[in-house]
């Protein structure tokens, strides 16, 4: 059966989100540049520009889906694949049936992180039995529990979440995925350009000949089903630099195009915007050769 591999980054901030700072077209453009085939925008709690981001996606090669992060009452849970704002402060459980009700799959992203709203372990459903079946890394793939009530059970684990600075709590929602048999996925949870597509999650998709067939239906099938790879490294410092630069470059053009850059003080904030993303390189590379040798001594 013909199949093709999809490369998604299914958690991604805009700027419609309090803390979010980019609009949804220059999302769109910086994660068809780089290679990603799907983005989901998953703002805090509001869906509007997600679901405009999901219609115009074709525009640049993309397969468009819509999302949001939605703050229950044990913590922060994605709802992938629908086109309503899921109730907010509702009991986990509830929301995640409320999410299969209307079509989407439900994954927890940053798990057990509590200072960033991440669900505990308790307030997680899991199965009655464990499963052997697990996430992977890029060298294979791992499969869903077969048995899973699709009403009250989450569809998959963020296993790998860019964003977090040490791979403690990564390593910890990876050993639950593999305990509970939930598939694994990984994000960038982008809240600023130059972080998307910074961890991704690959898929496998039958019965297709191409990325161009593949449907925002396929995609959540299969997450759904486990057919997932997860992709998070941390880049050499000077790929990481250079990542920066060319989010930075990306911006002042997009802004210069758009018309938001035609005064000085936009060209300014361009300017200050590129500089800003090299020291922000730069510092990670100092810090993380700082524990490097810490470790070593």
């Amino acid at each position: 059966m013909p199949g093709v591999t999809v490369t998604i980054d299914p958690h991604v901030h805009s700027d419609e989100s309090y803390d979010g700072h980019e609009p949804i077209e220059l999302i769109l453009e910086h994660a068809a540049e780089i290679g990603l085939d799907a983005v989901v925008i998953t703002d805090h709690d509001v869906i509007g520009e997600s679901k405009r981001a999901a219609a115009i996606a074709d525009e640049y090669g993309l397969i468009g889906i819509p999302g949001v992060e939605v703050s229950t009452a044990h913590g922060h849970l994605l709802a992938i694949g629908v086109e309503r704002m899921p109730p907010r402060r509702k009991p986990y459980a509830e929301t995640i049936e409320w999410i299969h009700d209307h079509g989407g799959i439900a994954i927890v992203p940053h798990p057990f992180q509590r200072s960033r709203h991440g669900v505990r372990q308790r307030n997680i459903p899991v199965p009655d039995e464990p499963s052997s079946a697990g996430v992977s890394d890029s060298d294979g793939h791992g499969s869903a529990a077969a048995a899973r009530d699709e009403l009250s059970e989450v569809d998959a684990i963020e296993v790998f979440n860019a964003w977090l600075f040490t791979g403690y709590r990564n390593r910890r929602a990876r050993r639950f995925a593999n305990e509970h048999g939930y598939p694994g996925v990984a994000a960038s949870d982008a809240h600023t350009l130059e972080y998307v597509g910074r961890a991704f999650t690959e898929l496998e998709i039958e019965g297709c000949d191409s990325v161009g067939e593949v449907t925002a239906d396929d995609v959540i099938d299969a997450i759904r089903e486990g057919t997932t790879t997860v992709n998070g490294r941390r880049a050499p410092i000077p790929m990481a630099a250079k990542h920066y630069v060319i989010a930075a470059a990306r911006k002042s053009g997009y802004y210069a195009r758009t018309g938001a850059n035609r005064t000085a003080t936009g060209a300014k904030w361009a300017v200050t915007e590129a500089v800003s993303t090299v020291r922000v390189a730069a510092f990670q590379g100092i810090h993380r050769t700082a524990r490097v040798l810490s470790w070593m001594t």
